[in-house]
């Protein structure tokens, strides 16, 4: 692609008007926050839905399930990504990304209203499954659509700033949810919300389409599309030409494995990882980890735009290198800040007390209700959020430090563990505020290094004749695969292992790939034309 020139405006150039500039940064931001709100309450709410809806009489298989639908709707998002760019390189921006606000917002308030286990049997999470297929088909073409229609309106020089707004809106998505949650919460009580006041939060997403909808009707086309309309050289078959395009295919393999995974599976685990990790590992009460959660996010996330604004600058290459590398060198040291700040006797026994499993050949599923006494012990040590090491015997046995039971029995189990300094949950008195509140916001920060950017740098990659089929594609495969499993591979992880830390090495691995990728293959975009 040719550099930018200072010269006269070329068709398709947005030149200069703030008025403009302000509603569509504010429409389709306000867009992504509410269709990021419909899948993030899901999230949020993952431990009760699996109760609700994938009911077994296991907790942690429960949430397993629930976890794994959240993931169907990231395994969905590729496809939306085929179909609605399609659309968006064909008839346009702007009303591919009505559509997809539309339908995300209609099957997030449809969940609200479904039948749990306990009323409709089986068809109860069937139908949860399609409608996360929907929502994962809608978000596949909302992001490129907003990130597009920003990124078109942009001036040159700005579009690292401009489309930051998008990834800003991302994590305002992630607190509204935490609000609504919470405040749904406070207004009744604990058997209410689990009862029927759950359903709140996901049919208030009806109010949010609406007002979407209304500020995205009051947009134009992108005038990049419009040029490219009226001069006839729209494409015929984007998703062919993607793939035809020269060099292009190389391009969509880079965004993949350098860009969209590696970005992806930092903003998850700044997120959904933190707060599995202070509910599960941690034993933090649910309420209290998601005010941690509103807290740490609130601080960091006007870092997204900030990162935007720099990349403008430094170029988006060296930013995300330097994002990747900070994560590689500070995920697992963040994630001891936190366990220490919200558990200290948890990681004072840990350390002092380590517990040591003897295990039989032992048949384990995390996805089932365990049978045997050797099932049962891992289950239960799992609950409690206590790493373990694991070492073959010929019959079950646990050491508590110096302490060591040849059978398993929960309630003896349980004191040992209490006499050695275990605590079944974390004591308030204990925790540290500050410690929890700045892990979380130095995680979210090294998500803004790295995603503060990335729709400028997704915009900039590809030809405007095929750019919205051509992002979309690689954006969410790396999204909806590397990122949208990892809550339910890093939980994997840890069971297998016994450590409770563990998980995090898949963050670091894909993370490790990403910079490699990036490093050799991806190129400084900040400069380049985009109405070509």
């Amino acid at each position: 692609m040719a550099e930018s020139n200072a010269g006269a405006l070329r068709p398709g150039d947005p030149g200069l008007d703030p008025a403009r500039d302000r509603l569509v940064i504010a429409a389709s931001s306000l867009g992504t926050v509410f269709e990021w709100y419909d899948f993030f309450v899901y999230g949020i709410l993952a431990a009760l839905l699996g109760k609700l809806f994938f009911t077994t009489g296991n907790p942690t298989t429960e949430l397993l399930f629930s976890l794994f639908a959240f993931g169907i709707g990231f395994f969905f998002r590729p496809m939306g990504a085929v179909l609605f760019g399609y659309f968006g390189d064909k008839i346009g921006r702007k009303y591919t990304f009505l559509v997809t606000i539309t339908l995300m917002g209609g099957a997030t308030a449809a969940i609200g209203i479904l039948p749990t286990f306990e009323s409709a049997g089986v068809w109860a999470p069937i139908l949860l499954l399609l409608l996360r297929t929907l929502q994962g088909l809608a978000l596949g073409g909302e992001y490129g659509g907003a990130a597009i229609y920003v990124a078109e309106h942009a001036p040159p020089g700005k579009r690292g700033q401009y489309t930051s707004w998008i990834q800003a809106s991302v994590a305002g998505g992630f607190l509204l949810s935490l609000i609504v949650v919470l405040g749904t919460r406070h207004a009744m009580t604990p058997e209410a919300f689990n009862a029927w006041g759950w359903r709140l939060p996901f049919i208030m997403s009806l109010v949010m389409l609406a007002i979407s909808i209304f500020m995205r009707l009051k947009l134009a086309e992108s005038p990049v599309f419009q040029a490219m309309k009226s001069a006839g050289t729209t494409s015929k078959n984007p998703i062919a030409d993607s793939f035809r395009h020269k060099g292009n295919f190389k391009t969509i393999m880079v965004s993949l494995f350098g860009v969209a995974a590696g970005l992806t599976v930092i903003y998850y685990t700044s997120q959904f990882g933190t707060l599995y990790f202070l509910q599960g590992t941690a034993r933090v009460p649910e309420e209290r980890a998601l005010l941690y959660m509103a807290c740490g996010a609130l601080l960091a996330a006007p870092l997204y735009v900030a990162f935007g604004w720099l990349s403008d600058r430094l170029g988006r290459k060296r930013l995300l290198l330097a994002g990747y590398a900070l994560t590689m060198v500070l995920v697992f040291p963040l994630f001891h800040l936190m366990a220490d700040g919200a558990n200290p006797a948890l990681e004072q026994a840990t350390r002092q007390s380590p517990v040591t499993i003897e295990l039989p050949a032992c048949e384990y599923s995390v996805f089932s209700k365990p049978t045997s006494d050797c099932g049962k012990a891992l289950d239960f040590l799992t609950k409690r959020g206590i790493s373990y090491s694991k070492t073959p015997a010929d019959a079950l046995a646990v050491t508590v430090g110096a302490e060591r039971l040849t059978t398993f029995d929960k309630e003896a189990w349980t004191a040992a563990l209490v006499a050695a300094g275990y605590p079944d949950k974390a004591d308030p008195a204990l925790m540290t505020d500050w410690k929890i509140i700045l892990a979380v916001a130095v995680m979210v920060g090294l998500s803004a290094m790295t995603y503060g950017q990335v729709a400028a740098i997704m915009v900039e990659l590809f030809p405007a004749r095929i750019r919205y089929t051509s992002m979309s594609i690689p954006y969410h495969i790396g999204t909806g695969y590397f990122g949208g499993f990892l809550p339910v591979i890093s939980q994997y992880i840890v069971v297998q292992t016994g450590n409770s830390y563990s998980g995090l090495w898949y963050t670091v691995g894909v993370v490790a790939m990403a910079f490699i990728v990036s490093l050799i293959w991806l190129p400084e975009t900040k400069n380049r034309d985009i109405t070509l």
